[in-house]
């Protein structure tokens, strides 16, 4: 029994030791981080590595995900510091993350914040295998402005952003727009920052492959809801904010093609559950749908499919491909312009809609 007993923990401590002897020690540090900072790292394999200074602390996790769940329990080194690896590799692409110190919760100063969560997260980059659709190149580049627009409705101006394709400034040319919406916990903000949209478009009329569009991004008063009541979420605030106010100003104040052949509306997420009660409550104003990971639209949603160009719907692999790929086909029976798309590898995260906007804009726009 004692041999018995022995060869078990003798296997066992293999097993553990083979299991750690699997992670590459190639770890490098995270894309964005802040100038300077060492940690967080990730390797070649998805693994992401952790080192916090608390010496004070009992306790110390990284909280990995929209929300916070989860996470990575830190060991602590007798110089004070906290150090710890994920128990796996991570999906590919943009995550958010917070600390919780003996409870509490924090941003890594090690690393660039992003607007998650409802409220400024930490963030982490795993290299993907296909970054290089939206990584920084040497190409002509549009630009991202922020503007201001009078919201009577609310009582105050608001905040959108704006990007422009290269040339814009110095043009004349009249273009289509696409109104992109973030999801719960995120702001206008998202798209441009943990989306890199603007890259994905720069990159994309770079190689020929799209008509050049504007996007705009505003705050969708998502968060007006707290996490879990969505179903309580009413649209009218904001409907009235992007249909009176917003699209409006936009047509006013930059050179658009203002009608409906040449307007689409996109989101992710509970963008995407705006994007669907929108488009359908107001069918004369964008032609094209899109929604990521954002629900499906059914045949008997569209009263007029005459008025419909195209209707995208898209997932992860990790979510309910199966789901999108059956709204769409029955949409496409149904008569429609109907695209499905579906992230291999990937959940209800960024490179998800990275992904999907990449697939999306090429087909947007067409004659």
């Amino acid at each position: 029994m004692k041999n018995r007993i022995l060869s078990t923990f003798m296997a066992s401590a293999l097993s553990i030791g083979l299991c750690q002897a699997q992670v590459a020690e190639d770890f490098k540090p995270s894309s964005l981080n802040q100038p300077g900072q060492e940690y967080p790292m990730v390797n070649s394999q998805g693994y992401a590595r952790f080192k916090i200074v608390a010496p004070a602390a009992d306790s110390v996790r990284v909280s990995l995900g929209l929300g916070g769940k989860g996470g990575t329990k830190l060991a602590k080194a007798e110089d004070g510091t906290w150090m710890g690896t994920t128990d796996g590799p991570m999906d590919e692409g943009f995550h958010y993350y917070n600390v919780k110190i003996d409870g509490g919760k924090f941003n890594d100063p090690g690393t660039l914040n992003y607007y998650g969560s409802v409220r400024w997260e930490s963030g982490i980059e795993i290299p993907a295998k296909d970054q290089d659709f939206y990584a920084l190149k040497n190409v002509p580049h549009g630009h991202v402005q922020q503007v201001l627009f009078p919201s009577p409705s609310t009582g105050t101006s608001r905040r959108a952003f704006v990007y422009t394709p290269a040339g814009y400034e110095k043009g004349k040319d009249k273009y289509p727009v696409l109104y992109l919406q973030h999801g719960w916990g995120e702001d206008e903000t998202a798209w441009m920052n943990q989306g890199r949209a603007n890259l994905i478009m720069d990159n994309l009329i770079a190689e020929g492959k799209i008509k050049p569009f504007i996007i705009v991004n505003t705050y969708g008063m998502t968060n007006e809801v707290k996490f879990g009541k969505i179903r309580e979420f009413k649209i009218e605030p904001f409907q009235t904010v992007l249909i009176n106010e917003l699209i409006p100003y936009i047509d006013a104040n930059f050179r658009t093609l203002a009608n409906k052949d040449n307007r689409a509306m996109a989101g992710l997420s509970m963008g995407g559950m705006e994007t669907k009660m929108i488009t359908l409550n107001n069918p004369d104003v964008f032609a094209y749908y899109g929604l990521l990971s954002g629900g499906v639209y059914a045949p008997t949603d569209i009263t007029d499919k005459s008025k419909v160009k195209l209707v995208f719907l898209s997932c992860g692999s990790k979510e309910r491909p199966d789901g999108v790929k059956k709204a769409t086909e029955e949409l496409k029976a149904a008569g429609f312009n109907a695209v499905s798309y579906v992230s291999e590898g990937t959940a209800h995260e960024f490179q998800t809609w990275r992904r999907s906007l990449y697939q999306l804009a090429p087909m947007l726009f067409k004659k």
